[in-house]
């Protein structure tokens, strides 16, 4: 059901053989840690994807919910769209590749967003565009390291700290990240060029949701003011083998949700 696992040979020699750095080669850190950040983003995404979530934006004087219906194949392509309240109801957002388009039906115009663009919140959350679309472009721009391995609720965790390529094209100067042995995201820290952390990621409510252990809530806050955050619920979820080609295009960004 899911996309290839990835066979860790270091959950079988030990955390201290990992902790050892001095015995690695810079080389074979960056696999290791490149290895368990794309089991993660497999674990996530599926080989295709389906899903119905409720996103909360919190503010500290007005808060607003959203129903939001989510498809994603592959690495890249993502599709979701606003299924209520009502005056939201139809807009969506495509990512095709390393593109991507916004549809409006109150104009029925689709507008294909600017690089730069994939950085910004969605509809007002402290989601990026790059955040919900879950883009894997993480794993491919920067440099991953194990820098410590613990044990929480009986379950080895990895906590992995990703430096970009000195010519990434990225937002973030640090991205820290903590995974579980079998794949699921428990934390994600984004960091600006200074090594200051901005925003913090955290699920939680992990739980049978469908056929998958899953995280119910996904929490992005703020560093600066914790007061603001946005929050996603999972309502429903199916992975399945693949989805329609006709699904990631701008008529299916267009066509009226259900």
């Amino acid at each position: 059901m899911k996309a290839v696992t990835i066979i860790f040979l270091f959950f079988s020699i030990g955390a201290s053989a990992v902790c050892a750095q001095n015995n690695k080669t810079d080389a074979s850190i960056h696999e290791t840690g490149k290895a368990i950040i794309k089991k993660a983003f497999d674990y996530y995404r599926g080989d295709a994807s389906f899903c119905i979530v409720e996103m909360t934006v919190h503010r500290p004087d007005w808060e607003r919910k959203m129903t939001i219906k989510a498809w994603t194949r592959g690495d890249t392509d993502a599709l979701f769209k606003i299924a209520a309240p009502a005056k939201d109801k139809g807009n969506g957002t495509l990512k095709k590749g390393d593109d991507m388009w916004m549809f409006n039906p109150k104009v029925n115009r689709v507008i294909k967003l600017p690089p730069s663009m994939m950085s910004q919140a969605w509809m007002g959350s402290d989601f990026s565009n790059n955040d919900l679309a879950k883009s894997d472009t993480i794993v491919k721009d920067y440099q991953h390291r194990v820098t410590r391995i613990t044990e929480k609720q009986g379950v080895m965790t990895f906590t992995i700290e990703s430096l970009p390529y000195p010519n990434a094209l990225v937002v973030w100067g640090k991205l820290e990240f903590e995974v579980r042995e079998d794949g699921i995201l428990i934390r994600q820290g984004f960091y600006d060029e200074d090594k200051e952390l901005v925003k913090e990621l955290i699920t939680h409510d992990i739980k049978m949701i469908g056929h998958t252990l899953f995280p119910g809530v996904w929490k992005m806050s703020k560093n600066d003011t914790p007061d603001e955050y946005t929050q996603i619920e999972y309502f429903e979820l199916r992975f399945q083998k693949s989805l329609p080609d006709r699904l990631f295009t701008k008529a299916g960004l267009k066509k009226k949700i259900r």
